[in-house]
């Protein structure tokens, strides 16, 4: 499991609330599938490091305890310690976020929410889709804005890995034929990344990964759980039909 740079683990402390400010101006944008894993334990790995590394700052996962996270990522207790507990002191802790809710009031005017359950509550889609969807606004107070959740008061905080891009919006006629609205068309490179797009793709999808995966810790042993009461129902049907035909073949 490797560990971030010093220099990547600073802009942790900027992350700020999904929230809205304002309703945004840019429609609905389809949303590209996020096509990650569950059961990709490596990318659970890298996916728990970028989020302590970029979203424990401010968002906190008081769902889930830093022992479970080993346990199921298959990661012992100093690597929990090393790499993912930055504001904890022991790993049956839950994680909490280093910013206070009062800090990120005062400087973004809201308080992040908590991610536990974010992944089941808007999709693994949607935030897939909003870590790529920031864009260069100067009328920001952040200086960017997001297609899919405009006037949100988060701030870019993975510039760094894939730079910024400006949105490219088209006048299109309205449904009644009576006016024109902007429509999202699509991104445009200002400046680049240190990751390229393929990598901050990944970056992103283990993120993402790591999400789903906290907002229900058991759902891998809950599925072969599952599997098993299957089975059994199986067999028991099986013998319960077989004990069926012995009882009642005799009678006419």
């Amino acid at each position: 499991m490797a560990k971030l740079r010093n220099g990547l683990v600073l802009p942790a402390i900027l992350l700020a609330g999904w929230a809205t400010g304002a309703a945004g101006a840019t429609g609905e944008v389809e949303l590209l599938p996020a096509e990650n894993e569950i059961g990709n334990v490596a990318s659970l790995q890298r996916g728990a490091r970028n989020f302590m590394n970029y979203c424990s700052g401010c968002h906190s996962a008081r769902y889930v305890r830093y022992k479970t996270i080993a346990e199921d990522l298959m990661l012992n207790e100093d690597q929990v310690i090393e790499y993912l507990m930055f504001n904890a002191e022991q790993t049956f802790e839950t994680v909490q976020s280093t910013m206070s809710a009062e800090s990120a009031q005062n400087w973004f005017g809201t308080t992040p929410p908590d991610m536990s359950l974010l992944a089941r509550s808007r999709g693994t889609d949607y935030i897939y889709n909003f870590l790529k969807g920031f864009y260069l606004d100067p009328e920001s107070p952040t200086g960017v804005d997001n297609i899919h959740l405009g006037g949100t008061s988060m701030p870019h905080v993975l510039w760094r890995l894939q730079g910024y891009q400006s949105a490219v919006f088209e006048e299109v006629e309205t449904g009644n034929g009576r006016g024109t609205e902007e429509v999202f068309s699509h991104f445009e490179n200002v400046t680049t990344g240190i990751l390229s797009p393929e990598e901050y793709d990944e970056f992103v999808r283990d993120t993402v990964n790591f999400l789903e995966y906290i907002s229900e810790p058991v759902r891998a042993t809950r599925r072969i759980l599952g599997v098993w009461v299957l089975i059994f129902l199986g067999v028991f049907l099986i013998i319960a039909n077989m004990l069926k035909n012995q009882i009642w073949k005799d009678v006419s």
